[in-house]
């Protein structure tokens, strides 16, 4: 009964690790259609009473003007092209910060994002954090940094029922994704941590200041050689 016990969970862990393994890879040459937090925002949506929404237009890394990769990793990850996904210097600084406020921040970077948005359910539980540690290391193995950034931009959420920065750009600044400014870049940059309740056109005292910041971080960053 053991041997067979034993055979089963190898089955089942071969048979795990070779479809995970396949889907990341996969997703390197294949643009992510759909996600789990995209489907889950739709019906929340229709139990509203609103139209089912999901404004998501795929735009080449190329395509993707260069302030808003900055200000992306100016805002959440700013050792992104140094680390092999995981900023432990940085989840050290949130855990210390969550220990002494009631307002908890994450010290997730741009692959753990990533991970996260593509591959996984929406919500926070030590299971799916360690499922997202896991994506992390697929991700790092298998994508450039390039293509990971090229997906977090295009799949992450940016306000409601709108997902990656062709639809943001076309929704708050009524232009392409390739056309936006330092400026305007900042402002989607700032509303990431909470883009239901966040916007990057009428932003609060706390949002403008969020984008102040991630400006400067802007100016101080080296140059980015995806």
């Amino acid at each position: 009964m053991l041997k067979l016990i034993l055979r089963f969970l190898k089955l089942f862990f071969l048979f795990y690790f070779g479809i995970t393994i396949l889907w990341v890879i996969l997703y390197r040459f294949i643009n992510p259609p759909v996600t789990l937090l995209m489907i889950e925002r739709g019906f929340e949506r229709k139990s509203e009473g609103k139209d089912w929404k999901i404004d998501k237009q795929w735009v080449d890394f190329d395509n993707i003007a260069d302030p808003m990769k900055r200000a992306a990793v100016a805002a959440e990850d700013q050792r992104f092209l140094d680390h092999f996904g995981f900023d432990f210097k940085a989840m050290e600084r949130a855990i210390d910060k969550n220990a002494k406020s009631h307002k908890l921040i994450g010290g997730s970077t741009i692959s753990q994002q990533t991970a996260k948005n593509v591959f996984l359910w929406p919500g926070r539980s030590y299971v799916r954090k360690a499922f997202e540690a896991y994506f992390t290391i697929l991700e790092e193995i298998f994508w450039s940094k390039k293509r990971i950034m090229e997906v977090y931009l295009n799949e992450i959420e940016m306000g409601d029922g709108i997902y990656g920065v062709q639809a943001a750009s076309q929704a708050y600044f009524h232009k392409n994704a390739k056309d936006l400014t330092k400026h305007e870049a900042a402002a989607i940059a700032s509303i990431f941590p909470d883009p239901l309740k966040w916007s990057p056109t009428h932003p609060s005292d706390y949002v403008a200041h969020r984008q102040y910041l991630i400006l400067k971080n802007m100016r101080r960053l080296g140059p980015l050689d995806f």
